[in-house]
Formats: C-alpha cells, structure tokens, sequence
C-alpha cells in the first residue's frame, strides 16, 4: 500500500496522505512520497491545481515519533531532508487547496498553513505542537496567518483549536460538513481553473508577497531559543509519546541556565 494516493483529471492533482492505521504521521516513506508528488506537480504541464487531504480520522499527526525514538534522531530522517519538496520550500507557482478530513497536528498543523486555500469538517482538530516537542513553541504562526497576539500566543503554547473556531478567526475559508468536503474543494479548483491563466499565476504570486513574515531579527532570536536547556527534553518527549506515559523532563542541563535566558536584541542595538 502507497502511503501517498495521487489522483489527476482535468487540471487538478489530489495528493491523499494514506496511513491511516498511524493518522498519516510524517514517516520517512511518507515524507518521500510527499516530495515526490509535489515536484511532480510542479513539474506538469497539464497539472494547474492541486487538492491536499487525508484518510481516515486524520489529516495528518505530524512527526512520526516512534519512528525518530527507533532512529535516534528527532524529526525528518536524513534521507528525506535531502529530497526536494516545493510545496514545503515554498517554490511552487501553482495554487494549492488543502482539503483538512481530520487531525491536524504538528507538522500536520503546519502542511495546512503551507497551503494557498483552505476548507475544513467540521469538528476537526488543530493544534501546533512545537511547545511540546522542541524546546520553542510555534513563533511564526501568529504573523504568517496574520492572527491577533494572543491568539497567535495560544497557537505558540500548543493549545487546540476546533475547526469551528479556526474559521471564525479568519485561518479557514470554508467549514463543511464531511462528505462536503472534496466537493468543496473541487468547486473551488474549478473557479480557479476557470480563470484566465495569467491572472491566476500572476495573483498568486502577488498574494504570496503580500504575506507575513518572521523578520530575520527575530529569527536569529528564535534560533537561540530553540537551542536554550536541556536538548535531552526533545527526545523524551517523543518517547513519552511513544511509550504513552508522561513526559520526565530536565527542564535545564545546569539549573542556573534558566536565569541565562537570552534576550531579545534588534540589529544594530
């Protein structure tokens, strides 16, 4: 079984995440199969729009965790880092839709919001889970979805949202009913392959710029973070995880390191 299903007709991609027995963790083989499938509709001719969902009870849980304790290592295998993706990079020149059946978790969370449209069921669940697994919590979210602070503070500490209040905070454009949902979607792939093909190339490229981003002060800033305690924590997490028993963390390699947070400094200050 192909944890990657790809369907094509009449413009349109479905790329289905099909691991159902493992709500479509992001395993090496899926990570793969995922590049593979994005480059192939970047690289179409006859392949305008895509539409991304799931099977099963999830979109998709994130990280394949028992899979990062068995390997040693925390999220993507080596292997799959090297694999070009351009709907992760951020490459493509072709619209997506992504189609949310289920969970969507950690890096599940995070292939929806890669996305250009988005329709969800409702009932769905989202969180961010980054404040859970590394040792930073989700700090762009907030300025790539253009979310009120404390919202984007909610989304960063890994609390869950339904589907319901997503759409109410402007991150979904359309909440259906379950077996709406690929209708929807492919409703709204017709529209846009309706378009002139110019007009469509040329407004997506203008939306993408118009969106936000972490400056690189605040990257830099982040960075520090992410590397701040007890690096440790990462992997317990994932065996806790795995292991469905609650996390024993360090917190801080030497105690006084908490004191010795960094600070933010802007360039030149």
């Amino acid at each position: 079984m192909s944890f990657i299903e790809v369907e094509r007709n009449d413009g349109v991609m479905v790329v289905r995440l099909n691991r159902p027995d493992r709500m479509n963790a992001l395993g090496t083989e899926m990570r793969n199969g995922l590049a593979d499938a994005w480059c192939e509709y970047r690289d179409s001719k006859d392949l305008e729009v895509a539409i991304f969902t799931g099977t099963g009870r999830a979109f998709c849980a994130g990280e394949d965790m028992k899979e990062s304790v068995e390997r040693g290592n925390v999220g993507a295998s080596d292997e799959s880092k090297k694999r070009e993706n351009p709907y992760n990079d951020g490459t493509l020149d072709k619209p997506v839709i992504v189609a949310i059946n289920g969970f969507a978790m950690g890096g599940g969370f995070m292939l929806t919001e890669r996305a250009d449209l988005r329709v969800a069921a409702r009932g769905v669940t989202f969180e961010s889970s980054e404040a859970k697994r590394w040792l930073l919590g989700g700090h762009s979210h907030g300025v790539v979805n253009n979310l009120p602070h404390v919202i984007a503070t909610e989304v960063a500490f890994a609390f869950r949202f339904t589907a319901e209040r997503m759409y109410e905070l402007g991150y979904l454009n359309r909440l259906v009913d379950a077996d709406k949902l690929m209708s929807e979607a492919r409703g709204m792939a017709d529209h846009l392959l309706s378009l002139p093909p110019a007009s469509r190339v040329n407004t997506l490229y203008m939306t993408r710029a118009m969106r936000g981003r972490v400056s690189d002060d605040l990257e830099a800033y982040a960075k520090l973070l992410h590397n701040h305690g007890a690096q440790s924590d990462r992997m317990e997490s994932r065996k806790a995880f795995a292991e469905k028993r609650k996390p024993n963390y360090k917190g801080w390699d030497n105690p006084g390191d908490r004191e010795r947070t960094p600070r933010f400094r802007a360039a030149g200050k």
